[in-house]
């Protein structure tokens, strides 16, 4: 089958992107065995009810919108429309209408991290790992791919930090079991245990955001009351001048090392040092006097 390849555009959004491939007056059909599916597909998870709903909009109207290709060898390989496509085999269409677009790895990845965030909410975890996949796989920046989609640096910089999460913590944003807000609190908990379990309680107790960042931080300020303070050492107490002149009167009293310890108030101890068994019974005889 012949077809006119198109171009492509490069802009922020997805009718920019494919440039003029949606405003070709007459698509090509295409069978749907010769279209392969992207492998740059960010999507992992298909809500069943809504592919479903539209499985049964396809069998009786068909594909009202072309889906988006690009040539691979002897066969297609898809660009935008992965809903569509898995639609209409379910609905046992034979060909789908299509634009062919020129399209290098780069742009088709563009094009569906475009069509997957602008048209069908990607959970964040999912546009997190395209994110990283992308800038990993063609050497971008943060700031440079922000300006392709549209978004802000630090949008993509936050979503990219989910990906630091524990698995369980991804699953449970991956599942919609607790939004991105409640992601965002859990990064501020450094422990990956704690964080585990501040993930579990929060959808066991169905905490909003707000309760969360409440605990979170009640949970930190017991833990500082709770460590013991860091104490300087006490200030040994000054000998003054009366014990240091009863130390020096023992000292030649009795011929021998004398040190008075001082403790406290009236508390210390008194040390008599002695070198042989013949000085520690000479020191004992003149004590028992």
């Amino acid at each position: 089958m012949d077809a006119t390849a198109t171009k492509p555009r490069l802009g922020r959004g997805l009718d920019a992107l494919l440039g003029d491939a949606g405003d070709t007056p007459d698509p090509t059909r295409l069978p749907l065995d010769r279209i392969h599916h992207n492998p740059y597909q960010p999507r992992k998870r298909f809500d069943a009810d809504e592919l479903a709903a539209l499985t049964a909009s396809v069998r009786e109207h068909g594909v009202l919108q072309p889906l988006v290709v690009r040539q691979a060898g002897d066969a297609f390989q898809l660009i935008a429309g992965e809903r569509r496509l898995r639609a209409a085999k379910e609905a046992g269409l034979g060909e789908v209408p299509v634009h062919v677009v020129a399209f290098d790895d780069q742009q088709v990845f563009e094009a569906a991290l475009v069509e997957n965030i602008q048209r069908a909410d990607l959970n964040p975890v999912e546009k997190a790992q395209g994110f990283k996949d992308y800038l990993d796989r063609f050497g971008l920046t943060q700031e440079q791919l922000g300006a392709k989609l549209g978004l802000d640096r630090t949008t993509i910089s936050n979503l990219l930090g989910l990906l630091n999460l524990p698995a369980e913590v991804q699953d449970a944003v991956r599942l919609g079991q607790i939004s991105l807000g409640h992601a965002k609190v859990l990064k501020g908990v450094p422990e990956a245990e704690r964080q585990i379990a501040l993930c579990k309680e929060t959808i066991m107790r169905n905490y909003s955001v707000h309760a969360l960042e409440l605990l979170v931080k009640q949970q930190k300020l017991e833990a500082a009351g709770a460590a013991p303070a860091a104490r300087e050492p006490a200030a040994k107490p000054e000998k003054t001048a009366h014990v240091q002149g009863i130390e020096d009167d023992l000292r030649h009293r009795l011929s021998c090392r004398v040190e008075i310890k001082v403790k406290g108030k009236d508390k210390g101890q008194l040390v008599i040092g002695f070198d042989t068994n013949d000085d520690f019974e000479r020191i004992v005889e003149m004590l028992r006097k």
